[in-house]
């Protein structure tokens, strides 16, 4: 049986597609595939909103299967539109079994009340329906009577409402609007979303356009950037500075020439807010003598000229909203404010919708990211030269998943992450000279390292490794975990937590493991990454850090200690390890489910786990396996991971007082990412 849910608003211009959104990314983490539909788009060209939660990963559909009839079709014949929505909807649900439908924009006319129609499509389509209703510029006694005056008409046309969320409210208010909603529709799941500049911000290339404008400079990746503010420039120059904000226009008059080269050098400093363009207005020609300025001097930031004045430039820009897009800052940010606000259990709950047994890589990167979320920690980045690590940082900020520090000058940072089109915003960035951290850190690692002789002198010497000035804020509580590895060496990474962060005092081995994300669960591999050869009380030492790695990341520890033997058929120095280690495990950890020796086609086959070891709790069913070596784990985690298709996530280090994770030199962005969430996660634990 499809579940489905209809979001839907009494209105434009409510933010109803950040709902829509968040129940996407709520399905995903607990379902996977998840299909949308749209019943009511424009005549004209094709609908923005589903073409942006159309490239959402976990929906797999065309534009054409996700539309259902346009304005015009309902004006010529209502009850046939209908008919043809049902129809459309039923061959889309017979091959998913989520899909969450998103109401109409209030963008044309059609005959019956726009909302009216709604409900009939709801009713028809036996959809529960989440129903957005916008703050903005409404007491939350004035949202609660326009929400209950839009219930009673669904339920009129006998579709039931289940969840009611004020959209665009004052920001800090989001208490006081969701408690009204609850008090006046009790038994709803209902909620409360800021109104955030960002959402209804429109891009560079929309102004221009409003002011029928011709873009002089910048790319196409920078004149699709949002502008979340407007400025206008009638001062001079130490005036206009002060008054920049990050993400705005500029607006200049185009015989100010003077203002030009100011602008944009306080754009490229490092010490202004990133801009997002500059229209010059009145229609004068720039300056040769500054033209060439601009031609040479390297900014980034998008012109363009209008000939329209400032008055009528202002009034349109001022006017201008943006709209739903793909724009993945604006999705990013939906995102987060539907997760921080919206109870999703709860209205899964209300949907009928059961949370699956099987855990996609999909479902678990949600998972990772909504996991960070909930209880954002500080992660250090000691690499910001490298622009993997850049890209990584917007997107972990724009996500909320972690706080983030980057090492080095923030001058060439921005100008850096600017250059790329990617934004920093709330990143803190942290000079490696600066003196007092310089000789703080030196100080700390010469006391922590007195009985090796280390002077004070040979300590600074260290502090200008990055390595060592980010491993040493995480020891002091500047951060709560560190990412590197994308330029380092693993040893590089790993040696000055072994100095002064040091093992947990249970732990006598730091060690790696694996999330193994198989088609439908997750599973942990350790050691692959560390120990080339553990005795057997590392080995049991790598067992208990998996699993409690295994628990954190939701996963319910089962653990294999393989080999190549299983019970008692087999001897050897090898065989006899791994059995000395499981015994360990049991002695220390009593409460674990451990099985060992036990080869790896018992512990993964229900069907050979019955025959080898009947009535093991772990055989055919295990998710942590251990494996007796290096060579052996390294091999089999990229064997799996190649032949299987598998997601490799990692590796994680584990037995540290504080987490400090690393990288593969040729790691991807969204491994970088991945590797800050888990970070952030094992950092809640520490």
């Amino acid at each position: 049986m499809t579940r489905s849910i209809y979001v839907v608003a009494p209105e434009g211009q409510t933010g109803k597609s950040i709902v829509a959104l968040g129940v996407i990314d709520a399905l995903t983490r607990n379902l996977g595939s998840v299909a949308v539909f749209r019943p009511l788009v424009t005549s004209e060209g094709r609908d923005g909103v589903a073409e942006a939660l159309l490239a959402q990963p976990a929906v797999e559909l065309s534009y054409a299967e996700a539309v259902g009839v346009t304005y015009a079709d309902v004006r010529a014949d209502a009850d046939d539109a209908l008919a043809t929505i049902v129809h459309k909807y039923g061959e889309l649900s017979e091959r998913h079994d989520t899909v969450v439908i998103v109401g109409s924009d209030y963008t044309d006319v059609i005959g019956s009340t726009e909302l009216t129609f709604n409900a009939r499509i709801a009713a028809n389509l036996n959809a529960p329906v989440a129903l957005a209703v916008s703050g903005q510029e409404r007491t939350p006694e004035q949202v609660v009577q326009l929400a209950q005056t839009s219930v009673a008409e669904f339920r009129h046309q006998h579709a039931g409402v289940i969840g009611v969320f004020a959209t665009r409210v004052p920001v800090g208010e989001e208490d006081a609007y969701a408690a009204a909603l609850g008090e006046a529709l009790p038994g709803l799941v209902v909620g409360a979303l800021q109104g955030h500049p960002l959402l209804t911000a429109p891009s560079f290339d929309d102004q221009v356009a409003a002011v029928d404008g011709r873009v002089l400079h910048g790319r196409p990746e920078k004149i699709e950037l949002e502008s979340q503010s407007v400025l206008v420039c009638g001062m001079t120059l130490p005036n206009v500075l002060a008054r920049l904000q990050p993400d705005s226009t500029v607006v200049v008059p185009s015989d100010r020439s003077e203002l030009i080269p100011g602008v944009l050098l306080a754009h490229t400093s490092g010490a202004f807010p990133q801009l997002t363009g500059m229209i010059l207005v009145g229609g004068y020609e720039i300056p040769a003598t500054v033209s060439a300025l601009i031609d040479t001097v390297h900014h980034e930031l998008p012109i363009a000229l209008t000939d329209l004045g400032t008055y009528t430039t202002a009034e349109r820009l001022f006017n201008l909203e943006g709209t739903m897009t793909s724009s993945p800052r604006k999705l990013e940010l939906g995102r987060r404010l539907f997760d921080e606000n919206v109870d999703a259990a709860a209205l899964l709950a209300a949907m009928d919708v059961a949370p699956s047994n099987i855990r996609t890589p999909l479902m678990f990167e949600y998972q990772l990211t909504e996991m960070a979320r909930k209880d954002k920690r500080k992660i250090v980045l000691p690499e910001s030269g490298d622009d993997r690590i850049l890209e990584a940082a917007s997107l972990v900020l724009r996500r909320g998943t972690a706080d983030i520090v980057l090492l080095g000058d923030a001058t060439e940072i921005k100008n850096r992450a600017s250059g790329l089109g990617f934004s920093l915003e709330g990143a803190e960035i942290v000079s490696l000279g600066s003196p007092e951290l310089v000789e703080r850190f030196s100080q700390e690692y010469a006391t922590l390292r007195a009985k090796k002789g280390v002077t004070v002198e040979q300590a600074r010497e260290k502090m200008t490794d990055p390595s060592y000035f980010g491993t040493m804020m995480v020891h002091l509580g500047m951060a709560d975990g560190m990412v590197s590895g994308a330029v380092n060496t693993t040893a590089n990474t790993i040696r000055p937590s072994l100095e002064f962060i040091k093992t947990r005092p249970s732990v006598s081995v730091v060690s790696s493991s694996f999330l193994m994300c198989m088609a439908d669960r997750v599973d942990v591999y350790g050691d692959c990454a560390v120990n080339p050869d553990p005795s057997a009380e590392q080995l049991a030492d790598i067992a208990i850090s998996s699993a409690e790695t295994a628990v954190a990341f939701g996963i319910t520890p089962r653990v294999a200690m393989l080999s190549y033997s299983t019970g008692e058929s087999g001897s050897g120095a090898d065989v006899d390890k791994v059995r000395a280690a499981t015994e360990l495990v049991k002695q220390r950890a009593p409460e674990l489910k451990v099985e060992g020796p036990i080869q790896f086609d018992a512990a993964v086959d229900p069907t050979v786990g019955s025959k080898k070891m009947p009535g093991s709790e772990v055989a055919g069913q295990a998710t942590v396996f251990i494996f007796p070596d290096l060579n052996t784990g390294n091999n089999t985690y990229k064997a799996v991971q190649r032949s299987a298709g598998a997601l490799a996530v990692g590796p994680v280090l584990q037995g540290l007082n504080k987490p400090v994770n690393d990288l593969s030199r040729g790691a991807l962005v969204d491994d970088i990412v991945n590797t800050i969430a888990i970070t952030a996660i094992q950092a809640q634990h520490s």
